[in-house]
């Protein structure tokens, strides 16, 4: 595992144990303004994982705001 994994599974682990939607959406933002840089540098491989790991964190936000929405229902 590279660093960039391991900090993607402490910070959703922590994320997952706070379970605030928005928390999961703005560590998605972090990550995709995080790749920004490294693309323009062409370290494409860190890149794509930032890209995949902001798209996971947004992802999972969704679903926990849905789930939020249904139990208020």
């Amino acid at each position: 595992m590279k660093p960039q994994d391991i900090a993607f599974v402490v910070s959703l682990c922590i994320l997952l144990f706070i379970r605030r939607e928005k928390l999961f959406v703005i560590a998605g933002l972090a990550c995709f303004l995080a790749a920004i840089p490294l693309f323009a540098k062409w370290i494409f491989f860190t890149g794509e994982r930032l890209v995949w790991y902001g798209a996971a964190f947004i992802t999972i936000g969704i679903l926990f705001m849905l789930l939020a929405k249904e139990k208020k229902i």
